[in-house]
């Protein structure tokens, strides 16, 4: 991701931090509307505290943008986790358009074209790192 793209992923993300409880129930509500398939992963989670979790992998995603080699490891580790979860391949994409969805609804119209672009970049990257741990091609 070059600077820019960076810069304006985390201005947006400091838009979302004062709401992130309400983007995390609309994050939610949107991921089990578009794909019932994952709502099952989450039948014994505490749905506030999951929401307190995305957006604190959230934040340090976003704040570890510039310093990839300090993000990749813990988004690894994540990875894996998730499979012992049932998390598919998949399953990243739905993730990646609910989350799209939540920003724009919740920035409104701070979510311009180059900051869903950059959001994209930075979660096609991230579901990339975590998907090659997560499903390694033997």
């Amino acid at each position: 991701m070059d600077e820019n793209a960076i810069q304006l992923v985390q201005d947006s993300f400091s838009k979302v931090v004062p709401i992130k409880d309400a983007a995390a129930e609309i994050f939610y509500a949107d991921l089990f509307e578009t794909a019932p398939r994952v709502k099952p992963y989450f039948v014994n989670s505490d749905m506030k505290e999951q929401g307190s979790k995305l957006m604190a992998s959230l934040a340090t995603v976003v704040s570890g943008l510039r310093d990839l080699d300090k993000i990749v490891p813990v988004a690894e580790q994540m990875a894996v986790r998730h499979v012992d979860y049932g998390v598919k391949p998949e399953d990243y994409d739905a993730v990646g358009a609910s989350l799209l969805r939540t920003l724009e609804k919740g920035l409104g119209e701070e979510f311009t074209p180059s900051v869903k672009d950059a959001w994209t970049g930075a979660y096609t990257t991230l579901a990339g790192v975590m998907k090659a741990a997560a499903y390694p091609v033997e």
